[in-house]
C-alpha cells in the first residue's frame, strides 16, 4: 500500500463496505473478522440494511472462513495499492481533437488549427470526447477529475455513465456576448446536476481574466459565493498575458482575479504557469494550481515560474485537453514535471518521488468528495497497480516504479466508491 504522503506499507488488507473503506488491517485474518463482525450487525440492524463487503486482500486469504459470505475477496498480494489519481484540469471533449494540430504556436495552434473545428461542435460530439476521455482517464488510474468546458450538461452525463468522479465548470465567455445569460444558465446547470450520485459536483467555469472582464469575474465570485460552489478558470498559462492584463487592467492576471473576488471561493486554476513572486501571497486558502506540463513543453510556452520556491505553491497535476497534451496521463504530466523542474534548477535532489506523489494527490484537496485516504471512513477510491511488467520489474521501490516507470499497462484496475470501473 502506498499512501498520499508516498509512505510504502507492506501487505495490508483493505476491507471496503458501502463505498468506502471499512478498515485497513495487517493481516487477512483480522480483516475478516471485522468483515463478519459487521455483517453480523447489519444482520440483527432494521430491515434492508446492506449485509455486503468487499475486502481487497494485500495478503494471502488462503484458509479465510467465508462460509456464509456475500464477501467477495480479491487476492492482491502481487498488486500494488494507492488512491486514485486525479485530473486537476481538463477539457474532456477535445479527445477528438488528437493528433490535429501539430508544431504550431500557441496562437496558430488555436486559431487556425484548433477554432475552426471547435466551433462546429454539437452536443453529441461533446458527450463523445466526453465518453473518449473518462475511458482514457479510467485506464491511466483516474477516479476523479476536474473538466471545464461548454455544453456541459452532455459532460455530466457521459461522467456519471463512465462511474468515476467530476467535477465540471460550464464554461463562460465574456467575448461571447450576453454574460448575464451565461451565468443564469450556468446556475440553473449547477442546482440541476450538482451532487448527483455523490460523484458529481459543478463550479462556475469563467475562461480566463483574458476573455472575461474583471467586472465579468467579480459577478462569477458573487454567484459562486451564492450557491457554495467553486470556480475553475485559466491563468498564466502564456508569459505574454502578464504584459497583456497590465495593459488592459494596470493589474496582472493574478491581481484581477483576486480583486474579483475569485479567490474567496474554492479555485481551481488552470496553469499558473507563470507566476510572478509577487502574485504568490495572493493565492487563497482554497486556491489550486493544475498544471498541464505536456501542453506547455509541446506548445514551446518557455520555462515558466512554478520550479522556483515550488514549496509555497499549491501545485496539483492536470492534462490539459488531448488537443494540446495527446494523452490524459496525469502520471505522464507529474513525470516530465518532475524531470524538468530538476533540469530547471540544475539539482537533481529537487522534485523529489515523495513531492512529486504528494503533487499529484493534491488534487484529492481541491475536489469535494473527501477522497485521497487509504483509511478507515475514506471513501474507496483505489487503483490496484501490476508492477510485475517488463517496463517496470524489477522493483526496488514501488513508488519509484509507478512515478518514473509505470503507464495504464500496469494499472490492474480501479474502484470509485467501492464499484470496480
Amino acid at each position: 500500500v502506498i499512501d498520499r504522503e508516498g509512505t510504502v506499507t507492506p501487505s495490508r488488507t483493505i476491507v471496503v463496505e458501502d463505498g468506502r473503506i471499512a478498515g485497513v488491517y495487517d493481516n487477512a485474518t483480522e480483516a475478516v473478522d471485522a468483515a463478519q463482525k459487521s455483517r453480523a450487525t447489519a444482520s440483527s440492524g432494521p430491515a434492508g440494511a446492506d449485509k455486503t463487503g468487499t475486502i481487497r486482500a494485500g495478503a494471502t486469504m488462503a484458509g479465510a472462513a467465508l462460509d456464509e459470505a456475500p464477501i467477495d475477496v480479491i487476492e492482491c498480494s502481487h498488486l500494488v495499492v494507492t488512491p486514485g489519481l486525479v485530473n486537476l484540469h481538463t477539457h474532456s471533449p477535445m479527445t477528438i481533437f488528437r493528433g490535429i494540430a501539430e508544431d504550431a504556436t500557441p496562437d496558430r495552434w488555436f486559431n487556425e488549427e484548433i477554432w475552426p473545428y471547435e466551433s462546429l461542435m454539437d452536443a453529441d460530439d461533446v458527450e463523445t470526447g466526453a465518453w473518449l476521455a473518462a475511458a482514457e482517464m479510467a485506464a491511466n488510474g483516474v477516479t476523479a477529475y476536474a473538466d471545464h468546458y461548454f455544453m456541459a450538461d452532455r459532460i455530466c452525463a457521459a461522467a456519471l455513465g463512465s462511474g468515476l468522479r467530476a467535477d465540471v465548470a460550464p464554461t463562460l465567455f465574456g467575448m461571447a456576448g450576453d454574460f448575464s445569460g451565461q451565468l443564469s444558465r450556468a446556475r440553473d446547470l449547477i442546482q440541476e446536476w450538482n451532487g448527483r450520485d455523490g460523484r458529481l459536483s459543478l463550479r462556475l467555469g469563467p475562461h480566463s481574466p483574458y476573455t472575461c472582464t474583471p467586472d465579468q469575474l467579480a459577478a462569477c465570485a458573487r454567484m459562486a459565493a451564492d450557491l457554495g460552489a467553486g470556480a475553475h478558470l485559466h491563468v498564466e498559462d502564456g508569459q505574454q498575458q502578464i504584459a497583456a492584463s497590465i495593459d488592459a487592467w494596470g493589474r496582472t492576471p493574478f491581481q484581477v482575479v483576486a480583486d474579483s473576488g475569485l479567490m474567496e471561493v474554492p479555485l481551481i486554476v488552470g496553469h499558473g504557469y507563470w507566476i510572478l513572486d509577487e502574485e504568490r501571497k495572493l493565492l487563497g486558502d482554497q486556491t489550486w494550481l493544475a498544471v498541464c506540463m505536456k501542453t506547455y513543453m509541446k506548445l514551446g510556452e518557455g520555462p515558466g515560474r512554478v520550479w522556483q520556491r515550488p514549496d509555497e505553491l499549491p501545485l496539483c497535476i492536470g492534462t490539459d485537453g488531448a488537443a494540446s497534451s495527446n494523452t490524459l496521463s496525469p502520471l505522464e504530466q507529474a513525470r516530465l514535471l518532475a524531470l524538468v523542474g530538476k533540469y530547471n534548477n540544475g539539482n537533481a535532489e529537487t522534485f523529489t518521488l515523495k513531492e512529486i506523489w504528494r503533487i499529484l494527490m493534491r488534487g484529492h484537496d481541491a475536489l469535494p468528495f473527501g477522497t485521497g485516504a487509504i483509511r478507515a471512513g475514506a471513501p474507496a477510491d483505489l487503483v490496484l497497480w501490476d508492477l510485475r511488467r517488463p517496463g517496470t520489474w524489477p522493483v526496488y521501490n514501488p513508488l519509484a516504479s509507478i512515478v518514473y516507470s509505470a503507464d495504464a499497462s500496469n494499472v490492474h484496475s480501479s474502484m470509485v466508491a467501492g464499484r470496480w470501473v
